[in-house]
């Protein structure tokens, strides 16, 4: 089969297509023939192996999976002897390691079936980006109906997803992005938009219950500035800083500060479940949430797709079709 494979660390240089073998599902997995995989931050992160921290759970030297990616859309081929709710035939999605192929297998615990109204496309950019959305505004955020919510990176691939689910769950939403992207802002559903090269979300003049910060670089006493006193502040992956630790230092500095401040500050560390997966086909299919897809890219245009996200004017998802 085809897939994106890189032998070493890197930058997008290290990624080739290459023909390996197919494999073979486990007794606790399912084969999937892939239509389409979501890019998400991730994917930049285990293909550089930075910050470092990566390196202690991926491989010390290269990556212990050397195919791509981990979102994925497509038909189940085959199943293993314990998978008891999936068949051959059945349209998934969900993640799995090494989706930038044409076959990957996945643990059955982390697919669900593929919202009806999706295309393959559409679903791919589901798993991680929605279910990262929904853990930061309704398990670590507490999202109650009526509170007022700002996502700071709106337009993104979470953003563009937490902005439709927040207004979901019954808050009051306002988008921080840049000029290229307030319509699309707009147009998913947030009751106001910031610009944040003209305005500052933090002079005082409003707060917020919660604050969900999928940008990566704004230091916590800004952040704090447009929090209510008892609101709480997600964080949302770790960009910017070191080369060790890179922005997940944002979130171990949140965890010391919490105790002694009547505000919640938390980094989120999302958790990849099946029941969160068959939630968001819910409300996908109900049409609360749409995928926004920014661009599609052939499989062997995946380094390409990693650069488009990486530059970091994608509005929403950056998908690849297999």
């Amino acid at each position: 089969m085809k897939a994106i494979v890189q032998d070493v660390y890197g930058s997008t240089d290290v990624l080739e297509l290459r023909d390996v073998g197919q494999p073979a599902p486990g007794d606790d997995e399912v084969l999937i023939r892939v239509r389409a995989a979501g890019v998400e931050q991730g994917v930049w992160h285990l293909m550089t192996g930075m910050p470092y921290l990566t390196r202690a759970f991926f491989g010390l030297k290269a990556p212990r999976n050397p195919i791509r990616g981990r979102e994925v859309a497509g038909r189940v081929e085959a199943v293993g002897r314990n998978v008891v709710g999936f068949r051959p035939g059945d349209e998934v999605f969900g993640t799995a390691e090494g989706t930038f192929a044409e076959f990957v297998c996945a643990k059955e615990g982390k697919i669900a079936r593929k919202p009806a109204r999706l295309s393959f496309e559409q679903a791919a950019a589901v798993p991680i980006s929605a279910t990262t959305a929904l853990q930061g505004l309704r398990n670590s955020g507490r999202l109650q109906p009526g509170q007022d919510v700002l996502i700071i990176g709106a337009g993104g691939a979470v953003g563009s997803f937490a902005v439709q689910l927040a207004k979901a769950l019954g808050a009051q939403v306002t988008g921080v992005c840049s000029t290229a992207k307030l319509d699309l802002v707009r147009s998913i559903g947030a009751d106001h938009v910031i610009d944040y090269r003209h305005d500052d979300f933090a002079d005082g003049a409003r707060r917020f219950d919660l604050i969900l910060d999928t940008a990566g670089n704004r230091p916590l006493s800004v952040l704090r500035r447009a929090l209510r006193r008892r609101g709480t502040l997600v964080i949302v992956g770790g960009e910017g800083g070191g080369r060790w630790t890179g922005g997940f230092e944002r979130s171990l500095r949140a965890a010391l500060l919490t105790p002694f401040v009547g505000q919640k500050l938390k980094g989120l560390m999302t958790a990849e479940r099946q029941e969160d997966l068959r939630y968001l086909a819910e409300v996908i299919d109900a049409g609360s949430v749409t995928p926004v897809i920014d661009k599609s890219y052939p499989l062997r245009d995946a380094a390409a797709a990693i650069r488009h996200l990486r530059d970091g004017h994608a509005r929403g998802k950056v998908v690849i079709t297999v």
